[in-house]
């Protein structure tokens, strides 16, 4: 018997949950400089409960070649990605701001 999803009742390989959570969160995106002049890309107004973060963190990091780290609603960036994050997050069906 498959696994079902508690939040919409439907079987895990079926389950929709996380794409209809993430078309409805707009995120936004802001650069923050740190100590000694660094620049941190930081993608806010990710909820946590529905989209796993540290799997779009991880993709994220690869698709720009930079470091980074996951907190309770949002993922920091090593570097300026202002210009290429935008299509990045498009293609993992996120809306920017």
């Amino acid at each position: 018997m498959a696994a079902v999803c508690p939040t919409c009742g439907l079987p895990d390989e079926l389950c929709v949950c996380e794409e209809m959570a993430k078309s409805a969160q707009p995120v936004t995106i802001e650069i923050e400089e740190r100590r000694y002049g660094k620049e941190v890309t930081i993608v806010k107004g990710l909820d946590d409960r529905d989209i796993d973060l540290k799997r779009l963190a991880s993709e994220l990091k690869s698709a720009l070649a930079c470091g980074g780290t996951t907190h309770e609603d949002a993922i920091e960036l090593q570097g300026n990605h202002r210009d290429r994050i935008d299509t990045v997050l498009a293609e993992n069906g996120l809306e920017v701001r």
